[in-house]
């Protein structure tokens, strides 16, 4: 069965891109489901969880998408959760439709988050399947951009369970050179990531978060 954590009397089910990630802070608050990276390895996965979830009546009162992320305006090592997210890979203008919209979904271009929690700085998301760095980001509206979470929202709306996505930024100032530059600053990422947790249980505990 997917890892359920149990936090402040509710089950969260705690969603990480990559092993790398999940330093000794993490590890020492929650149990997180590895879902790989990219947009289709984390849609399958997240997926597959909330199914066999659903299936044993344990589906959880909320999935947080923790990680790294890149950005080229925010503070770097900053943590920020995101308010919404965008999808940066879908383009089916040649039909008519707007860039970042998927055709015959009703939904935005950009999809709101509607759960915060207080105390951590909000900031918008793109989710594509590739690396964003240098002058890519000039082509990005949003704040930050990841691989993972507008794949994980769309699960978790299928499910109708609420999504929270913690982001730390571990690039973007600079050029990227190699696999090096993104694993620089993890550590920091998930110091940040830890305090966020023990806010999000301050937030459930006390009734600011209700989920």
């Amino acid at each position: 069965m997917p890892p359920i954590t149990k936090i402040a009397g509710r089950d969260l089910l705690f969603v990480m891109a990559a092993p790398a990630e999940f330093g000794p802070h993490l590890q020492a608050r929650i149990d997180p489901l590895i879902i790989g990276i990219g947009p289709i390895e984390a849609a399958v996965h997240t997926a597959t969880a909330l199914t066999q979830l659903a299936h044993q009546d344990a589906l959880p009162d909320l999935v947080v998408s923790l990680g790294s992320a890149g950005s080229a305006r925010l503070d770097h090592c900053g943590l920020y959760q995101a308010s919404h997210v965008a999808w940066r890979d879908i383009d089916a203008s040649p039909l008519g439709f707007p860039k970042g919209k998927t055709p015959l979904v009703d939904l935005p271009e950009i999809v709101p988050l509607p759960h915060s929690i207080p105390g951590i700085e909000s900031a918008t998301l793109s989710t594509g399947s590739n690396i964003v760095s240098g002058a890519a980001y000039d082509e990005i509206a949003q704040d930050m951009v990841d691989m993972e979470t507008f794949a994980v929202l769309r699960a978790c709306m299928v499910a109708g369970v609420p999504l929270i996505a913690l982001r730390g930024i571990s690039d973007g100032k600079a050029e990227l050179t190699g696999l090096h530059d993104w694993h620089e600053y993890l550590h920091i990422v998930d110091e940040k990531l830890g305090e966020a947790v023990d806010l999000l249980e301050k937030a459930l505990d006390s009734g600011a978060l209700n989920v």
